[in-house]
């Protein structure tokens, strides 16, 4: 599925889960005919998110709703900001605002920590990755928040990548089977799948860089210190894309980058993001 069908898709659900049999408060004293204006209002400092998402939320809901953005997706945003405005008929207004709120200021929080992170490897060459650590049924968006915040997405799911993690490593019966395995099922089903290994040692980096060739595209450096990363950084001898991963935050997130990595891949972009306060509000002429 298309971005945008998945979009739709969790719209409907968010809106089953909210709305249920009637948004009654709306329906209890406002005319079906009623058209209004809403703007959206920033409220905290941080970079703005979801501005795509929004439109396209009140567009798939009401077709003819017309949507002026003042901001853009990735824009630095001030208290007293404007970042929108929408005239729609009342009801669409109503019934989607929260839902629009609660993916705009989870998404910008998202983006605004994904930025400090960013801002910490100017000047290397070094790229920030997500993970899979992220809220079920709403990783399309958090994804799509890192990617605004200037970071790179890793695999979306279980279904687009291989990657052997310990504990495939450990059912499998060690990291030479296991690559092989993987290798073969590649080959037998005729799939386009990149095989990414996670290391636990140098060791492990020896095992896959004497075996690997032509079967693996990246080795994931888990829990290795920076000066362990130098030294696996030698052995792979730029035979193999490297990720460093594990325990790596804004404070040390540059002493692995001056490692010359190639990417660096931190589930704290998502799952320790704060959301940022924004509000939609009726304009009334």
């Amino acid at each position: 599925m298309s971005f945008k069908e998945k979009l739709y898709h969790l719209v409907d659900e968010a809106l089953i889960e909210d709305v249920g049999n009637g948004d009654h408060s709306t329906l209890s004293c406002i005319p079906a005919n009623a058209k209004g204006k809403a703007v959206l209002k920033i409220k905290q400092e941080g970079i703005l998110a979801g501005v795509k998402v929004a439109e396209q939320i009140f567009s798939y809901k009401e077709p003819t709703a017309v949507f002026t953005s003042f901001k853009k997706d990735g824009d630095k945003m001030q208290p007293g900001e404007k970042a929108f405005e929408l005239e729609a008929s009342v009801y669409t207004i109503l019934q989607c605002e929260r839902l629009v709120l609660n993916c705009m200021q989870r998404m910008s929080g998202i983006a605004t920590l994904t930025r400090q992170y960013t801002d910490k490897l100017n000047g290397y060459k070094t790229r920030l990755l997500d993970t899979r650590k992220t809220t079920p049924n709403f990783r399309l968006l958090e994804k799509e928040a890192v990617r605004i915040g200037g970071g790179v997405n890793h695999r979306f799911g279980l279904y687009d990548m291989i990657m052997l993690k310990d504990n495939h490593i450990d059912y499998c019966g060690g990291i030479e089977k296991a690559i092989d395995a993987a290798a073969a099922y590649v080959k037998k089903n005729n799939y386009e799948l990149k095989i990414e290994v996670e290391t636990r040692s140098l060791a492990d980096v020896e095992k896959v860089v004497a075996m690997g060739k032509g079967k693996v595209f990246r080795i994931m450096l888990d829990n290795f210190k920076p000066e362990e990363i130098t030294n696996a950084l030698k052995l792979v001898n730029g035979q193999f894309e490297t990720e460093a991963s594990g325990g790596i935050n804004l404070e040390n997130i540059e002493a692995y980058a001056a490692t010359g990595v190639d990417y660096i891949s931190v589930g704290a972009l998502i799952h320790q993001a704060q959301s940022l306060d924004l509000s939609l509000k009726a304009v009334i002429l």
